[in-house]
């Protein structure tokens, strides 16, 4: 499988589970519904633009490095908290763990793709 086919769809994961973890958030209470979520729906636009129009151009691959790179540390930011025990006892635990975990795993697997993909001279066309 092409790379960029590999980076597309580890893209649109992560999309898909940063908009499903953002939602669990504000339902939790975690973070508040308002006007400052057009900024998220804004930055998620952005990422989802240069998933799918900008395939294989180097804005493209530096717009997925960057949202790999937010999905990479959106585990981080959550479960270094003391009040994380808490919600993973909590109804929908499970839910919101495994998508802390998934959004890891994608956000690496992006970054990776998208270095590579920066660092041949012929912007991650396959050999």
């Amino acid at each position: 499988m092409k790379r960029s086919v590999m980076l597309t769809i580890a893209s649109l994961l992560s999309i898909l589970l940063f908009m499903l973890h953002v939602t669990d958030d504000i339902v939790r209470g975690m973070d508040k519904a308002g006007p400052a979520n057009f900024i998220a729906i804004a930055i998620l636009v952005v990422w989802l633009y240069g998933t799918l129009v900008l395939t294989e151009r180097r804005p493209g691959y530096i717009i997925t490095l960057i949202g790999g790179i937010m999905a990479a540390v959106m585990p981080v930011i959550h479960l270094r908290g003391t009040g994380i025990v808490n919600v993973v006892k909590s109804s929908g635990g499970f839910f919101f763990l495994c998508t802390l975990f998934a959004l890891g795993v994608l956000g690496i697997f992006s970054i990776i793709l998208s270095v590579r993909g920066l660092w041949n001279p012929q912007w991650g066309q396959s050999r």
